[in-house]
C-alpha cells in the first residue's frame, strides 16, 4: 500500500468512496464540477493534506488532514482528520488503520500537539475503530447548515 498526496485525477475515485455508504449516498453527487473546484482549493493550501491510499495502482482509501493554528493551549496547532474512507472491497484489511497512523505521524511531524477527528453520531463501527486506535470521545460537536 502507498499513501500519497491526492491528484486531480483521483477526485472521481475519492468522491465515489465518499458516496459509498448511506450517509454519503444522500449528500454526495459524483460528477459535480464543484468537487474539482474544492480539490483545487485544498491542493493550494499548505495546511490541507488530502491523501489517497493505493493498492495495485488503484485508489482504495482517502482522508483529509487539516492543520489549524490557534491561540488556545499556548498557541498550539491542532490537526483534524476528516473524510476518512476505505473502498468497500478493502475494509477490514488494516488499510484504515494505516491511514490514521500515517495522519497522526504527519500531524506530529508538522508540529501539531493533538489530533482530533469528526465522525457522524450514527457511525457506531467507526466510533469503535477510532477508540481502538486511542481516540477518546471528549467533546460534543454541533453544526449549523448554511
Amino acid at each position: 500500500m502507498l499513501i500519497r498526496p491526492a491528484r486531480a485525477e483521483d477526485v472521481p475515485a475519492i468522491v465515489a468512496m465518499l458516496a459509498d455508504d448511506p450517509l454519503g449516498a444522500a449528500r454526495e453527487q459524483p460528477g459535480d464540477p464543484r468537487y474539482d473546484e474544492a480539490y483545487a482549493e485544498i491542493a493550494a493550501d499548505p495546511r490541507q493534506l488530502l491523501v489517497v491510499a493505493e493498492v495495485d495502482d488503484e485508489v482504495v482509501g482517502t482522508l483529509q488532514l487539516t492543520l489549524t493554528p490557534g491561540l488556545s493551549r499556548l498557541g498550539a496547532t491542532r490537526a483534524t482528520i476528516e473524510g476518512v474512507r476505505v473502498h468497500s472491497a478493502h475494509r477490514g484489511s488494516g488499510l484504515g488503520q494505516a491511514l490514521i497512523e500515517w495522519a497522526v505521524r504527519e500531524a506530529g511531524d508538522r508540529g501539531a500537539i493533538m489530533v482530533q477527528l469528526t465522525t457522524d453520531v450514527s457511525r457506531k463501527d467507526a466510533h469503535r475503530f477510532y477508540e481502538r486506535l486511542g481516540f477518546v470521545a471528549s467533546h460534543i460537536g454541533m453544526k449549523l447548515p448554511l
